[in-house]
């Protein structure tokens, strides 16, 4: 149990640093600085977030449609605040976090569903 949960910490926390690497960069940013946090906030988010959704679907009953959103919002309203408070080029932190996100969320659920 323990090394297949630390596995899918480490994919997870790998997949969303590539697809919101991709999107980073899809979206014509190239500040090092910027690049450089968005890599540190998903490592310090995406860890708590994974653990948080396991912990909750293995010993809570809680609607797990409402964990994931309020995981996912938290995620995005954190990232959000520290790229408004140090980024140098995203203008719109909040939409950007938001779309990074949202980008990687929706590949991971597509790579979930094809394999």
């Amino acid at each position: 149990m323990t090394e297949q949960l630390l596995t899918s910490l480490g994919f997870s926390l790998a997949l969303t640093l590539l697809f919101e690497s991709i999107f980073f960069f899809i979206v014509g940013k190239r500040s090092k600085w910027d690049f450089l946090l968005l890599l540190l906030l998903n490592v310090l988010t995406n860890p708590v977030v994974v653990m948080s959704w396991y912990l909750a679907r293995m010993y809570t009953k809680l609607n797990l449609v409402l964990v994931l959103v309020f995981l996912e919002t938290a995620a995005v309203v954190i990232e959000g605040g520290f790229y408004r408070k140090y980024a140098e080029a995203i203008k719109r932190p909040f939409c950007f976090s938001l779309a990074a996100n949202a980008c990687s969320f929706g590949a991971g659920k597509l790579i979930e569903v094809l394999f």
